[in-house]
């Protein structure tokens, strides 16, 4: 059985979010704080045997301090955040138990992952070496500069990424070790430019990131609209079926 290990990413500035307070993945949502509503899935799947979150040097200690308990019973890892989201899961990295065959780096702002997610997503990394969740584009794009529209984008095989990201386990290290001063916004981007293919997992656009307050209201109301026991496949260009996963 293949051994998984995860990255929780908790190390942003949160500059969207609007709170002078309190950083997005530590806000409560229905009763919970956000970043420990994405870890659970995760620390309750029988393939993860390690989850480590990465926290700002300047949240570091608050952290440690108040979510103490949480931490010491579902033995959870913390590591030291880097400038850019980059700099901080390669911190993580180097944390990750020899016996892993597996990481999967999530947001821990994105609350809403459920386990036949994780499971399509890994299942798909064990075949291809790389997946990601990710969304159709259902909208219309335009492209604008100064307010104006300067063109509409086609939307045909556009995708939004999502997270968990999954890789096999030297794959990704060696990805990192070639990123000299790059700043991916996801791992998926590093992985692309060694020359290695990502598959895509189809998911559901409910697997939102909070970025601002109201994707926290949002959250907060597809909480109980989430879906229950449903199987994703992975894309196929034979594919003759799709999952209904919004039910």
């Amino acid at each position: 059985m293949a051994k998984f290990a995860v990255i929780l990413a908790a190390a942003g500035r949160s500059t969207r979010f609007g709170d002078s307070k309190r950083k997005k993945p530590f806000i409560d949502l229905n009763g919970k704080p956000v970043w420990l509503r994405a870890a659970e899935p995760f620390l309750a799947h029988k393939d993860v045997t390690q989850v480590i979150i990465v926290v700002s040097p300047d949240d570091l200690e608050w952290f440690k301090e108040k979510f103490r308990p949480n931490l010491a019973f579902m033995d959870i890892q913390v590591a030291t955040g880097g400038d850019q989201r980059a700099d901080s899961v390669q911190n993580a990295l180097s944390l990750v138990n020899a016996d892993v065959d597996y990481i999967a780096v999530h947001d821990a702002a994105r609350p809403l992952i459920t386990t036949d997610w994780i499971d399509a997503v890994f299942q798909e990394a064990q075949k291809s070496g790389a997946a990601i969740p990710a969304a159709p584009i259902r909208g219309t794009i335009k492209r604008a500069s100064k307010g104006f529209i300067e063109e509409t984008v086609p939307r045909t095989a556009l995708w939004e990424a999502q997270t968990p990201q999954v890789f096999e386990r030297k794959l990704l290290l060696d990805a990192y070790q070639q990123r000299d001063k790059f700043n991916a916004t996801d791992e998926a981007q590093l992985i692309e430019k060694t020359g290695h293919a990502v598959s895509i997992v189809e998911c559901s656009s409910m697997n939102i990131k909070i970025t601002t307050k109201d994707d926290l209201r949002i959250a907060g109301a597809l909480l109980n609209a989430l879906p229950k026991k449903k199987t994703l496949r992975p894309l196929h260009p034979f594919a003759d079926e799709k999952p209904d996963l919004f039910s």
